[in-house]
């Protein structure tokens, strides 16, 4: 007999429920008329912990929780019928159900009180996201669930995000000691959420207990000063890569206007023809590497620097070389070529802006603290930068042609006269110069719009850091890059951008006003009179 009892038991099994029994008098409460009736059920389904419960709270939310005229409430997520209580077929189907209507505010609470449970979830990812999710507003009805999940929680990461979201949802508890240990907690945080969550416990209206308004204050005072220093570095970190990029752009113009003196206004086209080459590159692998588009980048940068590079020879030898020591006609005759630059690249590529995507490796950032995230195509670009500028020191510094360069630049009728061929040094240099535009312009194209136009907005600036710097010094042309990358960005959070641009250029006129020289002053041989 005990035998039999225990196969008919066994062969019984399958037949159970899906679910264990969810409170009843809760269930039948969802499908309540009164909407603080239906928060009171949804709070107490998400406190109870049980994991069941989110099948009926997750039908809830999708429409398939139905209550039938008599109070029946059941799931029908298909063509059949659950008990919601049980989880038991229903079978016939009910003829006669409406769905659980829910407004705004109930899907509030619902949403709060399905992550909650969820964070009892065997699945580590369900975990984590569930935590996220509170981390937007955590009711004191969600502190036993919380407590519970963050007794068994053993992933730092989730353990961490319970914690906040616990001391938040402490903000309410009617114990003041509970809420003066949560001020106290999340006052190490520094988040602007956070700050907003504790500035009205600073109000005597809204806190009646004064150690808490207290601790309250000096946590806001605290997260205020975080937020602070991360909004600084936030700033100097996005002058860092605009001082890059015109780092980019001038280091170019800084070799060609010091070697040849050339004023070449078409410098900002070069820019665009780098951004174009590194779309046609991106183009060519969407179509015949599209398992390798991501490294599209990494294939550009010779190609934008030999594409630019070309243009700027060919400008030097066709037009430029025959204007050396003409100021004006040089200045007239480089902005008539960046005019044919831009209609060019509009034949060709069409007079919109076209799009050159950040490959995967370089989207999202490293957040470093609360509140400041490091973009990594921004980082990317600033290492960029110190690769090509450490390759143009080797260059300039242990190379033959470097040499001559410098040469030319400190005295061109000597260097002529030693046996220095000037007018290929004038065609090679200014094929470098173009080619660091081109690959000015390969970064520029990961954060900023790419178009026929979209070189005349760095010619100005790329003047003013060669002009700041000292004409053809490597380190003033850096300092000043960098410098006013930071400078402009803090002033445009100020004063805003247009205001930073006149105000910039009043400090640029004063200083070279005081010291025409710039930075660094260019060291020559010449006999002074």
């Amino acid at each position: 007999m005990k035998h039999f009892l225990l196969a008919l038991l066994f062969f019984a099994l399958p037949a159970l429920p899906a679910w264990a029994v969810v409170d009843p008098a809760l269930v039948k409460q969802l499908a309540a008329e009164d909407s603080d009736a239906k928060i009171a059920a949804i709070q107490q389904l998400g406190a109870s912990g049980d994991r069941d419960a989110v099948k009926v709270l997750k039908a809830l939310a999708n429409d398939t929780l139905m209550a039938t005229p008599a109070g029946r409430v059941f799931l029908m997520p298909e063509d059949k019928a659950f008990d919601a209580a049980t989880g038991a077929e229903i079978d016939p189907v009910p003829t006669e159900y409406d769905a659980i209507t829910i407004n705004n505010r109930i899907r509030s609470e619902l949403d709060n009180a399905i992550a909650g449970l969820r964070l009892l979830n065997p699945d580590r990812v369900v975990r984590l996201a569930a935590a996220r999710e509170l981390q937007s507003g955590a009711g004191i009805e969600l502190v036993p669930i919380l407590d519970k999940a963050l007794g068994k929680e053993t992933d730092g990461e989730i353990k961490h995000l319970l914690r906040f979201a616990l001391d938040q949802a402490n903000l309410a508890s009617p114990d003041a000691a509970v809420r003066l240990a949560a001020v106290k907690a999340l006052g190490h945080d520094a988040s602007p959420t956070t700050r907003g969550l504790l500035l009205p416990l600073t109000d005597p209206a809204n806190e009646t207990e004064a150690a808490v308004r207290q601790a309250a204050t000096a946590s806001v005072k605290a997260i205020e000063s975080r937020l602070a220093i991360g909004d600084t570095l936030g700033q100097i970190f996005t002058g860092l890569s605009l001082g890059s990029i015109l780092l980019l752009a001038a280091l170019g113009l800084a070799i060609t206007y010091g070697v040849m003196g050339v004023i070449n206004m078409a410098h900002g086209e070069l820019l665009m023809v780098g951004a174009y080459a590194a779309y046609f590159m991106q183009g060519q692998f969407r179509s015949w590497l599209p398992a390798y588009a991501d490294w599209y980048v990494v294939a550009a940068i010779p190609f934008s620097f030999m594409a630019a590079a070309l243009v700027g020879m060919a400008l030097e030898r066709t037009v430029i070389r025959w204007l050396y020591g003409r100021p004006l006609e040089t200045l007239l005759a480089t902005w008539g070529l960046s005019l044919i630059l831009i209609q060019a690249a509009r034949v060709l590529f069409g007079a919109q802006n076209v799009e050159v995507g950040n490959p995967t490796w370089m989207s999202g950032g490293v957040e470093v603290m609360a509140g400041l995230v490091l973009p990594w195509n921004r980082i990317v670009i600033i290492g960029f930068t110190l690769f090509v500028l450490a390759l143009v020191w080797v260059l300039m510094q242990k190379t033959r042609l470097g040499l001559f360069v410098r040469a030319v630049t400190q005295n061109r009728p000597m260097a002529g006269c030693v046996g220095v061929p000037t007018s290929r040094i004038d065609t090679l240099a200014f094929g470098l110069g173009a080619g660091i535009a081109g690959l000015g312009g390969l970064a520029l194209s990961q954060v900023s719009n790419v178009g026929p136009d979209m070189g005349q907005g760095y010619i100005v600036d790329s003047f003013m850091v060669v002009v700041l710097g000292g004409v053809g010094q490597l380190a003033g042309t850096v300092w000043a890059a960098l410098g006013l990358g930071v400078l402009t960005k803090f002033l445009e959070g100020w004063t805003g951008a247009v205001i930073a641009k006149i105000v910039v250029l009043v400090i640029i006129i004063v200083f070279i006003q005081k010291r025409p020289q710039g930075l660094f002053a260019l060291k020559g041989r010449f006999v002074e009179n």
